[in-house]
Protein backbone atom coordinates (compact mmCIF):
# COMPACT_ATOMS: atom_id res chain seq x y z
CA UNK A 1 0.00 0.00 0.00
CA UNK A 2 2.85 2.35 0.74
CA UNK A 3 4.43 1.31 -2.37
CA UNK A 4 1.35 2.29 -4.37
CA UNK A 5 1.42 5.90 -2.29
CA UNK A 6 4.41 6.38 -3.04
CA UNK A 7 3.94 5.63 -7.01
CA UNK A 8 1.04 7.41 -7.71
CA UNK A 9 2.96 10.94 -5.63
CA UNK A 10 5.88 10.13 -7.94
CA UNK A 11 3.33 10.04 -10.72
CA UNK A 12 1.39 13.34 -9.60
CA UNK A 13 5.22 15.35 -9.56
CA UNK A 14 5.42 14.09 -13.24
CA UNK A 15 2.00 14.87 -14.58
CA UNK A 16 2.45 18.95 -12.37
CA UNK A 17 5.87 19.07 -14.13
CA UNK A 18 4.58 18.26 -17.85
CA UNK A 19 1.49 20.60 -17.24
CA UNK A 20 4.10 23.26 -16.09
CA UNK A 21 6.05 23.02 -18.89
CA UNK A 22 2.69 22.91 -21.28
CA UNK A 23 1.70 26.66 -19.96
CA UNK A 24 5.12 28.05 -20.11
CA UNK A 25 5.52 26.72 -23.28
CA UNK A 26 2.13 28.21 -24.07
CA UNK A 27 3.50 31.85 -22.51
CA UNK A 28 6.91 31.77 -24.28
CA UNK A 29 5.29 30.81 -28.00
CA UNK A 30 1.74 32.51 -27.85
CA UNK A 31 1.54 35.86 -28.49
CA UNK A 32 -0.13 37.60 -25.78
CA UNK A 33 -2.97 40.30 -26.11
CA UNK A 34 -2.53 43.12 -23.26
CA UNK A 35 -5.17 43.44 -20.39
CA UNK A 36 -8.04 45.90 -21.72
CA UNK A 37 -8.16 45.06 -25.44
CA UNK A 38 -11.35 45.07 -26.91
CA UNK A 39 -13.29 41.75 -26.96
CA UNK A 40 -13.82 40.39 -30.12
CA UNK A 41 -17.48 39.86 -31.59
CA UNK A 42 -18.56 36.47 -32.56
CA UNK A 43 -21.79 35.69 -34.73
CA UNK A 44 -23.28 32.46 -34.66
CA UNK A 45 -23.23 32.25 -38.59
CA UNK A 46 -21.68 29.43 -40.49
CA UNK A 47 -20.84 30.31 -44.71
CA UNK A 48 -20.98 28.02 -47.05
CA UNK A 49 -16.94 28.33 -48.97
CA UNK A 50 -19.01 27.18 -52.14
CA UNK A 51 -21.48 29.68 -51.71
CA UNK A 52 -20.37 32.86 -50.09
CA UNK A 53 -22.41 35.51 -50.76
CA UNK A 54 -25.74 34.51 -48.87
CA UNK A 55 -23.86 33.84 -45.74
CA UNK A 56 -22.08 37.65 -46.31
CA UNK A 57 -25.56 38.99 -46.14
CA UNK A 58 -26.54 37.49 -43.16
CA UNK A 59 -23.15 39.01 -41.56
CA UNK A 60 -23.51 42.38 -43.19
CA UNK A 61 -26.80 42.75 -41.36
CA UNK A 62 -25.48 42.49 -38.29
CA UNK A 63 -22.33 44.48 -38.41
CA UNK A 64 -23.96 46.89 -40.77
CA UNK A 65 -27.71 47.19 -39.73
CA UNK A 66 -28.32 50.90 -41.55
CA UNK A 67 -27.06 49.29 -44.65
CA UNK A 68 -30.07 48.16 -47.06
CA UNK A 69 -28.67 44.65 -48.14
CA UNK A 70 -30.43 44.78 -51.76
CA UNK A 71 -27.80 47.55 -52.50
CA UNK A 72 -24.91 45.82 -51.06
CA UNK A 73 -22.47 45.13 -53.87
CA UNK A 74 -19.37 42.71 -53.37
CA UNK A 75 -16.09 41.81 -54.83
CA UNK A 76 -14.52 38.24 -55.27
CA UNK A 77 -10.57 38.09 -54.58
CA UNK A 78 -9.23 35.50 -56.43
CA UNK A 79 -5.33 35.71 -54.73
CA UNK A 80 -5.58 33.65 -51.99
CA UNK A 81 -4.42 30.05 -51.92
CA UNK A 82 -5.64 29.36 -48.06
CA UNK A 83 -9.03 31.18 -47.84
CA UNK A 84 -11.99 32.77 -49.46
CA UNK A 85 -12.39 36.41 -49.48
CA UNK A 86 -15.27 38.59 -50.27
CA UNK A 87 -15.56 42.30 -50.08
CA UNK A 88 -18.85 44.14 -49.49
CA UNK A 89 -19.87 47.83 -49.97
CA UNK A 90 -22.56 50.11 -50.84
CA UNK A 91 -21.93 51.78 -54.25
CA UNK A 92 -22.46 55.31 -53.04
CA UNK A 93 -19.72 54.71 -50.52
CA UNK A 94 -16.91 53.11 -51.53
CA UNK A 95 -14.29 53.66 -49.01
CA UNK A 96 -16.02 51.05 -46.35
CA UNK A 97 -15.87 47.63 -47.28
CA UNK A 98 -16.20 45.56 -45.11
CA UNK A 99 -14.39 41.86 -45.96
CA UNK A 100 -15.66 38.34 -45.23
CA UNK A 101 -13.36 35.49 -44.90
CA UNK A 102 -14.74 32.05 -44.75
CA UNK A 103 -11.60 29.92 -43.67
CA UNK A 104 -10.46 26.87 -46.51
CA UNK A 105 -10.90 23.52 -46.09
CA UNK A 106 -9.13 21.64 -42.98
CA UNK A 107 -7.12 24.45 -42.73
CA UNK A 108 -7.66 24.62 -38.79
CA UNK A 109 -4.66 21.96 -39.56
CA UNK A 110 -2.07 24.63 -40.48
CA UNK A 111 -3.30 27.75 -38.96
CA UNK A 112 -3.70 28.27 -35.21
CA UNK A 113 -6.72 30.48 -35.99
CA UNK A 114 -6.56 31.46 -31.94
CA UNK A 115 -3.06 32.89 -32.48
CA UNK A 116 -4.30 34.58 -35.93
CA UNK A 117 -6.97 36.45 -33.83
CA UNK A 118 -4.21 37.34 -31.07
CA UNK A 119 -1.79 38.33 -33.88
CA UNK A 120 -4.92 40.87 -35.48
CA UNK A 121 -5.20 42.20 -32.28
CA UNK A 122 -1.88 43.27 -31.13
CA UNK A 123 -0.88 44.43 -34.81
CA UNK A 124 -4.06 46.60 -34.78
CA UNK A 125 -3.30 48.15 -31.06
CA UNK A 126 0.20 49.12 -32.58
CA UNK A 127 -1.65 50.85 -35.84
CA UNK A 128 -0.13 48.22 -37.96
CA UNK A 129 -3.74 46.09 -38.72
CA UNK A 130 -6.86 47.10 -40.09
CA UNK A 131 -10.13 46.69 -37.50
CA UNK A 132 -10.96 43.29 -36.89
CA UNK A 133 -15.22 43.52 -36.85
CA UNK A 134 -16.08 39.82 -35.83
CA UNK A 135 -15.55 36.30 -35.83
CA UNK A 136 -17.97 33.81 -37.35
CA UNK A 137 -18.02 30.09 -37.30
CA UNK A 138 -16.09 29.67 -40.36
CA UNK A 139 -14.23 32.92 -40.34
CA UNK A 140 -13.49 36.55 -39.81
CA UNK A 141 -15.02 39.70 -40.85
CA UNK A 142 -12.55 42.96 -40.94
CA UNK A 143 -11.85 46.40 -42.33
CA UNK A 144 -10.41 46.98 -45.98
CA UNK A 145 -6.98 48.56 -46.62
CA UNK A 146 -7.16 50.78 -49.64
CA UNK A 147 -4.10 50.36 -51.50
CA UNK A 148 -2.68 48.79 -54.30
CA UNK A 149 -1.34 44.30 -53.37
CA UNK A 150 2.23 44.54 -54.54
CA UNK A 151 3.57 42.53 -57.57
CA UNK A 152 6.85 41.09 -58.19
CA UNK A 153 8.19 43.92 -59.75
CA UNK A 154 6.83 46.75 -57.10
CA UNK A 155 9.09 44.99 -54.21
CA UNK A 156 11.89 45.53 -56.13
CA UNK A 157 11.33 49.33 -56.57
CA UNK A 158 13.54 51.29 -54.37
CA UNK A 159 10.88 53.43 -52.94
CA UNK A 160 8.28 50.58 -51.85
CA UNK A 161 11.25 48.32 -51.04
CA UNK A 162 12.69 50.62 -48.18
CA UNK A 163 8.75 51.61 -46.94
CA UNK A 164 8.27 47.71 -46.68
CA UNK A 165 11.92 47.42 -44.89
CA UNK A 166 10.35 49.83 -42.13
CA UNK A 167 7.06 48.84 -41.82
CA UNK A 168 8.54 45.03 -41.31
CA UNK A 169 11.55 47.03 -38.29
CA UNK A 170 8.07 48.25 -37.20
CA UNK A 171 6.50 44.90 -36.52
CA UNK A 172 8.98 43.42 -35.56
CA UNK A 173 10.15 45.60 -32.56
CA UNK A 174 6.85 45.49 -30.97
CA UNK A 175 6.91 43.96 -27.46
CA UNK A 176 3.65 42.19 -27.28
CA UNK A 177 4.83 39.19 -25.27
CA UNK A 178 3.66 38.58 -21.05
CA UNK A 179 7.27 39.09 -19.43
CA UNK A 180 8.59 35.92 -20.88
CA UNK A 181 11.66 35.98 -23.29
CA UNK A 182 9.43 34.85 -26.84
CA UNK A 183 10.70 31.81 -28.36
CA UNK A 184 10.00 30.52 -31.78
CA UNK A 185 7.40 27.77 -33.06
CA UNK A 186 9.32 27.93 -36.83
CA UNK A 187 10.47 24.50 -35.85
CA UNK A 188 7.50 22.88 -33.54
CA UNK A 189 4.84 24.38 -36.81
CA UNK A 190 7.49 22.63 -39.41
CA UNK A 191 7.43 19.33 -37.48
CA UNK A 192 3.55 19.57 -37.25
CA UNK A 193 3.61 19.65 -40.98
CA UNK A 194 5.72 17.31 -41.27
CA UNK A 195 3.42 15.13 -39.64
CA UNK A 196 0.51 16.01 -41.45
CA UNK A 197 2.34 15.57 -44.73
CA UNK A 198 0.19 12.77 -47.26
CA UNK A 199 1.74 10.16 -48.90
CA UNK A 200 -1.01 8.94 -50.46
CA UNK A 201 -3.59 10.70 -52.57
CA UNK A 202 -7.01 9.64 -54.05
CA UNK A 203 -5.88 10.66 -57.10
CA UNK A 204 -3.69 8.15 -58.59
CA UNK A 205 -1.88 10.67 -61.03
CA UNK A 206 -0.95 12.56 -58.01
CA UNK A 207 0.30 9.33 -55.79
CA UNK A 208 2.70 9.02 -58.93
CA UNK A 209 4.11 12.99 -58.74
CA UNK A 210 4.63 12.61 -55.41
CA UNK A 211 6.91 9.53 -55.05
CA UNK A 212 8.53 10.58 -58.05
CA UNK A 213 9.29 14.23 -57.19
CA UNK A 214 8.78 14.87 -53.84
CA UNK A 215 12.24 13.84 -51.45
CA UNK A 216 11.94 10.51 -49.38
CA UNK A 217 10.09 11.48 -45.71
CA UNK A 218 13.02 10.09 -44.73
CA UNK A 219 15.37 12.50 -46.34
CA UNK A 220 12.79 15.35 -45.36
CA UNK A 221 13.33 14.55 -41.97
CA UNK A 222 17.19 14.34 -41.66
CA UNK A 223 17.28 18.07 -43.53
CA UNK A 224 14.79 19.34 -40.93
CA UNK A 225 16.80 17.94 -38.01
CA UNK A 226 20.07 19.08 -39.80
CA UNK A 227 18.38 22.73 -40.14
CA UNK A 228 17.25 22.65 -36.89
CA UNK A 229 20.25 22.42 -35.41
CA UNK A 230 22.83 24.65 -37.60
CA UNK A 231 19.96 27.41 -38.09
CA UNK A 232 18.99 27.97 -34.50
CA UNK A 233 23.21 27.99 -33.58
CA UNK A 234 23.09 31.39 -35.97
CA UNK A 235 22.01 34.11 -33.36
CA UNK A 236 19.20 35.07 -35.06
CA UNK A 237 16.67 37.58 -31.96
CA UNK A 238 13.31 35.69 -31.89
CA UNK A 239 10.55 38.63 -32.72
CA UNK A 240 6.67 39.22 -33.83
CA UNK A 241 6.78 37.72 -37.35
CA UNK A 242 4.52 38.24 -40.12
CA UNK A 243 5.73 34.81 -41.63
CA UNK A 244 4.08 35.02 -45.22
CA UNK A 245 5.13 38.28 -46.37
CA UNK A 246 3.90 37.23 -50.15
CA UNK A 247 3.83 40.12 -52.37
CA UNK A 248 -0.12 40.47 -52.45
CA UNK A 249 0.45 40.93 -48.55
CA UNK A 250 1.10 44.24 -48.73
CA UNK A 251 -0.53 46.69 -49.46
CA UNK A 252 0.80 50.33 -50.99
CA UNK A 253 -1.09 53.22 -49.66
CA UNK A 254 0.47 55.74 -53.07
CA UNK A 255 -1.45 58.71 -51.62
CA UNK A 256 -0.41 58.24 -47.81
CA UNK A 257 3.60 56.99 -48.79
CA UNK A 258 2.75 53.90 -46.81
CA UNK A 259 2.68 49.74 -47.11
CA UNK A 260 0.56 47.88 -44.64
CA UNK A 261 0.65 44.31 -44.32
CA UNK A 262 -2.43 42.24 -44.81
CA UNK A 263 -3.19 38.27 -43.38
CA UNK A 264 -1.72 36.76 -39.91
CA UNK A 265 -2.74 33.35 -40.05
CA UNK A 266 1.03 32.39 -39.71
CA UNK A 267 2.08 35.35 -37.34
CA UNK A 268 3.71 34.44 -34.42
CA UNK A 269 7.35 34.32 -32.23
CA UNK A 270 10.04 33.44 -34.61
CA UNK A 271 13.15 34.28 -35.89
CA UNK A 272 13.87 37.93 -37.45
CA UNK A 273 15.88 35.98 -40.18
CA UNK A 274 13.18 33.93 -40.98
CA UNK A 275 10.70 36.29 -41.84
CA UNK A 276 12.97 38.81 -44.02
CA UNK A 277 14.39 35.59 -45.82
CA UNK A 278 11.07 34.24 -46.30
CA UNK A 279 10.00 37.79 -47.69
CA UNK A 280 12.96 37.65 -50.17
CA UNK A 281 11.94 34.42 -51.55
CA UNK A 282 8.78 35.77 -52.00
CA UNK A 283 9.89 38.25 -54.61
CA UNK A 284 9.58 34.90 -57.20
CA UNK A 285 6.02 35.26 -57.06
CA UNK A 286 3.24 32.67 -56.48
CA UNK A 287 1.08 32.10 -59.57
CA UNK A 288 4.18 31.11 -61.80
CA UNK A 289 7.54 31.15 -59.18
CA UNK A 290 10.71 32.75 -60.42
CA UNK A 291 13.53 32.46 -57.98
CA UNK A 292 15.80 33.92 -60.40
CA UNK A 293 13.95 37.34 -59.05
CA UNK A 294 14.92 36.56 -55.61
CA UNK A 295 16.95 39.85 -54.60
CA UNK A 296 20.95 39.76 -55.20
CA UNK A 297 23.60 41.05 -52.73
CA UNK A 298 23.23 44.39 -54.03
CA UNK A 299 19.90 44.39 -53.26
CA UNK A 300 19.71 42.86 -50.00
CA UNK A 301 21.68 45.08 -48.42
CA UNK A 302 20.11 48.29 -49.26
CA UNK A 303 17.06 46.58 -47.87
CA UNK A 304 18.58 45.29 -44.97
CA UNK A 305 20.36 48.77 -43.73
CA UNK A 306 17.15 50.81 -44.17
CA UNK A 307 15.82 47.08 -42.11
CA UNK A 308 18.64 47.66 -39.14
CA UNK A 309 18.41 51.55 -39.21
CA UNK A 310 14.32 51.53 -38.40
CA UNK A 311 15.03 48.24 -36.29
CA UNK A 312 17.78 49.86 -33.72
CA UNK A 313 15.56 53.58 -34.19
CA UNK A 314 12.64 51.22 -32.45
CA UNK A 315 14.63 49.11 -30.00
CA UNK A 316 17.69 50.94 -28.87
CA UNK A 317 16.55 54.49 -30.40
CA UNK A 318 20.04 54.88 -32.76
CA UNK A 319 20.22 54.37 -35.83
CA UNK A 320 23.79 53.71 -35.98
CA UNK A 321 24.59 49.98 -37.86
CA UNK A 322 28.28 48.83 -38.26
CA UNK A 323 28.94 46.50 -41.32
CA UNK A 324 29.63 43.87 -39.35
CA UNK A 325 25.91 43.74 -37.89
CA UNK A 326 24.73 44.38 -41.75
CA UNK A 327 26.92 41.04 -42.67
CA UNK A 328 25.56 39.42 -40.06
CA UNK A 329 22.15 39.71 -41.01
CA UNK A 330 22.58 39.21 -44.50
CA UNK A 331 23.97 35.75 -43.52
CA UNK A 332 21.39 35.03 -41.29
CA UNK A 333 18.61 35.69 -43.85
CA UNK A 334 19.91 33.84 -46.18
CA UNK A 335 20.10 30.70 -44.36
CA UNK A 336 17.07 31.24 -42.86
CA UNK A 337 15.69 31.43 -46.14
CA UNK A 338 16.54 27.57 -46.64
CA UNK A 339 13.80 26.95 -44.17
CA UNK A 340 11.02 29.17 -45.81
CA UNK A 341 11.09 26.75 -48.76
CA UNK A 342 11.19 23.64 -46.44
CA UNK A 343 8.03 25.18 -44.12
CA UNK A 344 5.99 26.15 -47.17
CA UNK A 345 6.95 22.89 -49.10
CA UNK A 346 5.34 21.31 -45.95
CA UNK A 347 2.49 23.27 -46.30
CA UNK A 348 1.81 23.16 -50.28
CA UNK A 349 1.68 19.00 -49.71
CA UNK A 350 -0.77 19.10 -47.15
CA UNK A 351 -2.89 21.31 -48.91
CA UNK A 352 -2.65 19.48 -52.04
CA UNK A 353 -4.34 16.68 -50.03
CA UNK A 354 -7.59 19.21 -48.41
CA UNK A 355 -7.84 22.58 -50.59
CA UNK A 356 -10.37 23.40 -52.87
CA UNK A 357 -8.69 25.95 -54.36
CA UNK A 358 -7.73 25.89 -58.15
CA UNK A 359 -3.97 25.88 -57.58
CA UNK A 360 -1.57 23.49 -58.57
CA UNK A 361 -0.10 22.83 -54.65
CA UNK A 362 1.67 19.35 -55.09
CA UNK A 363 3.82 21.45 -58.09
CA UNK A 364 4.56 24.13 -55.52
CA UNK A 365 5.68 21.90 -53.06
CA UNK A 366 7.99 20.20 -55.71
CA UNK A 367 9.41 23.51 -56.60
CA UNK A 368 9.84 24.99 -52.90
CA UNK A 369 12.13 21.31 -52.00
CA UNK A 370 13.96 21.53 -55.45
CA UNK A 371 14.88 25.57 -54.85
CA UNK A 372 16.21 24.61 -51.27
CA UNK A 373 18.61 21.78 -52.62
CA UNK A 374 19.85 23.78 -55.63
CA UNK A 375 20.47 26.91 -53.17
CA UNK A 376 21.65 24.93 -50.34
CA UNK A 377 25.58 24.50 -50.87
CA UNK A 378 25.72 28.33 -51.97
CA UNK A 379 23.77 29.99 -48.92
CA UNK A 380 25.88 27.23 -46.37
CA UNK A 381 29.26 28.37 -47.63
CA UNK A 382 28.43 31.95 -46.24
CA UNK A 383 29.76 32.98 -42.87
CA UNK A 384 28.92 34.84 -39.83
CA UNK A 385 31.72 37.62 -39.58
CA UNK A 386 33.83 37.32 -36.68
Amino acid sequence: MIFLCRKFQRFHRRSRRLALQVRLYRMETQIHVPLGSPVIRKIPIFVDEHNVTPGAMKLIQQLRPAWDISNVKTKYFTDGTTNKLVGCYLEDSPEDVVLVRVYGNKTELIVDRDNELKSFQVLHANGCAPHLYCTFQNGICYEFIHGEALGTEDVRDPTILRLIAKEMARIHAIHAHNGCIPKPDLWIKMRKYFSLVATEFTDQASNTRIQQEVPSKAVLEQEMAWMKEHLSSLGSPVVLCHNDLLCKNIIHNSKEGHVRFIDYEYSSYNYQAFDIGNHFNEFAGMTEPDYLLYPDREMQMDWLRVYLQAYKKFTKKTEEVSQIELETLYVQVNKFALASHFFWGFWALIQAKYSTIDFDFLGYAVLRFNTYFETKPAVMALQIPE
